[in-house]
């Protein structure tokens, strides 16, 4: 099934539980796949193309929900939190750090990169690599922390 039709889906659900925050968020994911859909030159989008618009989303909505929680506006952040995690469900599952440490190490190995100057070649092949299944905040962590090591 495609994504377009599990959000389909999930909205009618969601509208049937009265569930105004699931609503919000699948909404939002329907406008953005909408989105993508008329301004791309194809009409179909990829499985790829779904995942980095999921995850946008999902860090739009963390971000937002970081600031709110550090005015002290808890009321504003706890929306925020539950839609990322409405949204987070149609995103692959996420890797732990274990894993993605792993996947990094095994690239550095096989690029022979060395110190900080390669950050970026390391990161771009990580990044394609765990598309969707890892957080880039926490991928570039790694990435540095081993670098630097």
């Amino acid at each position: 099934m495609s994504l377009q039709t599990d959000i389909m889906t999930a909205m009618k659900a969601a509208m049937k539980d009265k569930n105004q925050t699931a609503l919000a968020a699948l909404r939002a994911v329907k406008s953005e796949i909408l989105l993508a859909q008329t301004s791309g030159a194809e009409g179909e989008l990829t499985k790829d193309d779904e995942i980095k618009i999921l995850s946008k989303l999902v860090k739009q909505r963390k971000d937002s929900a970081a600031i709110f929680t550090e005015q002290n506006r808890a009321d504003l952040a706890e929306p925020e939190l539950a839609q990322a995690e409405v949204i987070s469900q149609f995103l692959p599952a996420q890797l732990d750090e274990a894993a993605i440490t792993e996947v990094v190490s095994k690239v550095i190995a096989d690029t022979g990169a060395e110190g900080m100057k390669d950050m970026g070649k390391v990161m771009g092949i990580v990044n394609k690599q765990l598309a969707g299944q890892a957080d880039g905040k926490t991928i570039s962590t790694i990435v540095k922390a081993k670098l630097m090591s």
